[in-house]
């Protein structure tokens, strides 16, 4: 069984930077499509950055285009979302989430509606 757990949330000044964390066991995250997703207060739940099984066919919300990026360390079986230029409406629980898609795209669509293989996830404030 696939457990995520995300750490790395904290507050932080605008136009700081934070690396999130997502740690795997159980399975190994080679073999999933990630996602990164975000609940901010009194708002839905949104699709932030998703890479396929290969880290191709990424999918990212226009919000962090140039901003954020996601990568994966496999021998650590982790993942990171690295929030550069962070703003106010950055604010938000940070949820990691894995899925067998083969592309990111498949990955910010479905994985929201199955809610299978999510992390717990970790609060990030962005505030001065």
């Amino acid at each position: 069984q696939l457990r995520l757990v995300e750490s790395g949330g904290g507050l932080v000044h605008p136009g700081g930077s934070l690396r999130l964390s997502c740690a795997a066991s159980g399975s190994r995250l080679d073999s999933y499509a990630i996602g990164w997703f975000r609940r901010a207060p009194g708002k839905n739940l949104e699709s932030v950055l998703c890479v396929g099984r290969s880290n191709d066919d990424n999918f990212h919300a226009e919000s962090v285009e140039g901003r954020f990026t996601i990568s994966r360390d496999s021998a650590k079986n982790v993942v990171y979302l690295q929030m550069n230029s962070l703003k106010p409406e950055d604010t938000a629980v940070y949820y990691c989430a894995a899925g067998d898609f083969t592309s990111g795209v498949q990955m910010c669509l479905v994985a929201p509606l199955t809610k299978d293989n999510w992390g717990q996830g970790t609060q990030v404030t962005v505030s001065s």
